[in-house]
């Protein structure tokens, strides 16, 4: 059990770190351990050879082809409309052979230093342009890479000569990126912004109430709350007296909290860290999909299927050394109670986990949540310690704590299914559209609804007893949400829920198709090109209004759903403005000849890929900002006629924010 626990934490970094880095990653000239080079040559009998050349990094090794398909391996991949292997790939080079603990032990085979692959391909036509791409996999030590994916391609002449084209992006200076006459500084009206140092603290305080909103929910689990009465009685009782008692109380508290603020320290150096770091790691497809089922985990262990636990050993070992006394033996103990504690509390911390990573902030909104989370729970023993009479006010431990776990289980599998749609939103699939989502979470809540009224039953419940008046409320209320939520699947005006907007896909991605009837919202002119945009802006005298927005971004669902259907909001925008929308986490792929690798402003190297990659860095390199949604107002000379604006729920604002840009224009 250690050792797969250690394998799932190791597997969980390695995974956010690949998948970040996948969607943003440096230039493969100073980042990317291995370096291919490609040629093809012309065999007598008209085929061809293929030959790849990999120069590998010190320290790093290259996995073999003749790895199987779900074993880490290298791969060749033809564009078998035109070209047709002749024969197995061929490799050449030292191939070593040893056993991988981060892969269970499989015997893996490897290159070191340089390796060679020859493909033997048959006979193509003249004129032809052949194409293709070796996916790869690495790995030192415990960092793994890959599959990573190098495309190469080649053209054969009226004569069948074959001339190679580089598959390496080039580097450039864009002008389209950085656009000079955008200047953040000097906005002609000083009405908007969004917010500096405020908006972060705002978001920062946000993420500590989500985390002491966790701790409360630990606190009262069944695997800590027994313990507070026993461990403040134990504080009380055994110190020499009652200032000793508290001031032990105190210090455990703190270490709790220490102990939960230290788990956030790792996640410092999992990357560098770009400024849309996040962004790519809470809209990247797959990644989305281990969330969900991360948290589709965490819903069966609180169901009862299995608990998530960490070692007995390691339990017994640290409990062990409580009992040395002073500072250290409750430092201890608060690890102690950290540990055991853990099957009740493990799925809490993953959601935070989850929840923090997936917000602008990263590491620093993950130290916050676990601020938060160790205060709730280490607060309560100092204060039962300094006030003893409140321990008599505690309910007694019993089934409703179960019932806790359960509630928390139902909720754990809403959420799962938000992150099974921020994957089908990104890459489009079309599985879970609104409706479809809303029928989900409407079966979530009747069925939670039916579990507190005693309908529904699981094996670890108690034997029935009378519905407590607490269970009721709870019970009308989650029967009321899922009620709130039935409009959502209707084809009427009435399909905007208000109050979870955000988080179910926007009216557009409806199974009743562009017409909903629901979808009164407002429309871009333009999404996913700013020149056309920016033409457009010139063409009618008109300011550019820009929304910077992703497929999987909450927050800009809200705005499009409640602020720009507001009174006013929608007919101000669709007479004054060009509005365009471009989606930072859209992963369509750019054309060969419009991608390439920029320099930003800082000196790093970045490949722009995707049209997500190249509007992110728009957004980053003009405007110094990462989030969205993320409103702008230009010129049709690209001035900045106001600043900036994020976030706005307040339609009213948002109103005077758009005003504002218009009599920039008008001035």
């Amino acid at each position: 059990m250690y050792r797969r626990i250690i394998n799932l934490v190791l597997a969980l970094i390695t995974v956010l770190t690949s998948f970040a880095q996948d969607s943003n990653s440096p230039a493969k000239d100073s980042s990317t351990p291995v370096k291919w080079t490609y040629e093809a040559v012309r065999q007598p009998d008209n085929s061809w050879i293929l030959r790849l050349k990999a120069d590998i990094a010190p320290g790093w090794k290259l996995f073999s082809t003749t790895m199987k398909d779900d074993e880490p391996n290298t791969r060749v991949v033809l564009d078998s409309a035109i070209l047709q292997k002749a024969g197995a790939v061929r490799e050449a080079g030292s191939v070593k052979e040893v056993k991988e603990p981060l892969f269970d032990n499989i015997a893996v085979r490897f290159f070191e230093n340089q390796a060679s692959l020859e493909i033997p391909i048959a006979a193509v036509e003249a004129g032809s342009e052949l194409k293709g791409a070796v996916q790869f996999m690495a790995i030192r030590g415990e960092e793994v890479i890959g599959p990573e994916e190098v495309p190469f391609r080649f053209a054969v002449d009226a004569n069948g000569t074959v001339a190679a084209r580089s598959s390496a992006l080039q580097e450039q200076t864009s002008t389209f990126l950085k656009r000079e006459a955008i200047n953040l500084d000097k906005p002609l009206s000083d009405v908007g912004g969004t917010g500096g140092e405020d908006a972060g603290s705002k978001s920062l305080w946000s993420v500590f109430v989500l985390g002491v909103i966790g701790g409360l929910i630990g606190l009262i689990m069944p695997c800590t709350f027994p313990m507070i009465p026993f461990t403040v009685s134990f504080f009380t009782k055994k110190s020499q007296s009652r200032q000793k008692g508290i001031a032990n109380a105190f210090t455990y508290g703190f270490f709790i909290f220490l102990i939960y603020v230290l788990l956030s320290i790792p996640f410092y150096f999992m990357d560098g860290g770009s400024a849309d770091i996040l962004n790519n790691i809470s809209t990247n497809a797959w990644l989305n999909l281990v969330f969900a089922a991360i948290f589709l985990a965490f819903a069966l262990s609180f169901f009862g299927l299995f608990e998530i636990t960490l070692p007995g050993s390691l339990s017994s070992s640290v409990d062990q050394k409580s009992g040395i006394g002073g500072k250290g033996g409750i430092f201890f103990m608060a690890l102690t109670l950290a540990i055991v504690s853990f099957s009740c509390t493990g799925p809490i911390l993953g959601t935070l986990l989850v929840s923090a990573l997936s917000q602008d902030g990263g590491a620093v909104q993950l130290t916050v949540a676990m601020a938060g989370f160790g205060l709730a729970l280490g607060l309560p023993f100092a204060l039962f310690a300094l006030f003893p009479n409140w321990l008599s006010n505690l309910p007694r431990s019993g089934a409703w704590m179960n019932t806790v776990k359960i509630v928390f289980a139902f909720v754990e599998l809403a959420l799962m299914i938000k992150f099974l749609s921020n994957a089908d939103l990104v890459m489009h699939w079309g599985i879970l559209k609104r409706e479809v989502f809303f029928l989900i979470w409407i079966v979530i809540g009747i069925c939670t609804s039916l579990y507190l009224f005693g309908i529904i039953k699981f094996k670890h419940d108690p034997p029935p007893a009378k519905l407590t008046t607490g269970r009721k409320i709870l019970a009308l209320a989650f029967l009321a949400f899922a009620l709130y939520l039935v409009p959502g699947v209707t084809k009427t005006k009435y399909a905007n829920r208000s109050l979870v907007s955000g988080f179910p896909p926007p009216l557009s991605y409806s199974i009743y198709g562009d017409d909903h009837a629901g979808s009164s919202g407002l429309e871009p002119m333009v999404i996913n090109d700013y020149e056309k945009a920016l033409k457009l802006s010139k063409e009618q005298n008109r300011p550019l209004l820009i929304d910077f927005t992703g497929w999987a971004c909450v927050n800009c669902r809200k705005m499009e759903e409640n602020v720009w259907t507001a009174p006013g909001i929608k007919e101000l925008i669709e007479k004054n403005f060009i509005l365009v929308s471009l989606y930072v986490d859209d992963r369509a792929k750019l054309p060969d000849s419009e991608q390439f690798i920029y320099t930003t402003a800082d000196g790093t190297k970045k490949e722009i890929k995707t049209v997500g990659q190249k509007y992110a860095t728009f957004q980053t390199e003009n405007f110094r900002n990462a989030s969205q949604p993320l409103y702008v107002i230009l010129s049709p000379e690209e001035q900045l006629l106001n600043r900036p604006v994020g976030y706005t729920p307040n339609p009213e604002t948002y109103k005077n924010w758009l005003e504002s840009g218009i009599r920039s224009k008008s001035e």
